[in-house]
């Protein structure tokens, strides 16, 4: 991941008040992950799985504090029970920033179903996301991710492609 794009998604995440990330690490945001972590307004909780970084993300939403799930777009799937209760059944909103896998020109076999399945699954799930492929972009995707996610007591997503990740 680029240095600007780094700082990009950190300056989004301070501007819309998140003071806790959760992720489990993935390699295309592999240095997202230590600024994070040295970040001293940014609390981090690294998980073993993507359903229990949203259920934590969910969990600090109810403490009236704001949270994001960092993750690579495969653990949309891993997370997606966890994604069902809370926004479709309860309105409680999981802010997640996803690296893309699978977008076209990916030369990894094993990645090209995550490219395949994100978009239905978040269209299943109900929740409005954009694909960032621009570092301009960044932080204010982020900023408008947490506007609508806390509007509508639903998840919203930041997918980050593109040469952002490559």
């Amino acid at each position: 991941m680029r240095a600007d794009a780094v700082e990009a998604v950190i300056r989004g995440l301070k501007r819309a008040g998140v003071s806790i990330a959760t992720y489990l690490p993935d390699s295309l945001l592999k240095e997202l992950y230590p600024a994070l972590d040295a970040d001293p307004d940014i609390r981090t909780i690294p998980v073993t799985n993507e359903g229990e970084g949203a259920a934590i993300a969910g969990g600090v939403f109810l403490s009236g504090k704001r949270a994001v799930l960092v993750m690579e777009n495969s653990g949309l799937r891993a997370a997606t029970e966890h994604l069902a209760r809370m926004g479709l059944g309860a309105g409680i909103p999981v802010v997640m920033i996803m690296s893309y896998r699978g977008e076209l020109g990916e030369n990894n076999w094993w990645a090209i179903p995550h490219g395949i399945t994100m978009e239905p699954l978040l269209a299943t799930l109900r929740t409005p996301y954009t694909i960032v492929r621009e570092v301009d972009e960044i932080e204010q995707a982020v900023v408008n991710a947490y506007e609508t996610a806390y509007a509508s007591y639903h998840h919203a997503a930041v997918v980050l492609g593109g040469g952002i990740v490559r």
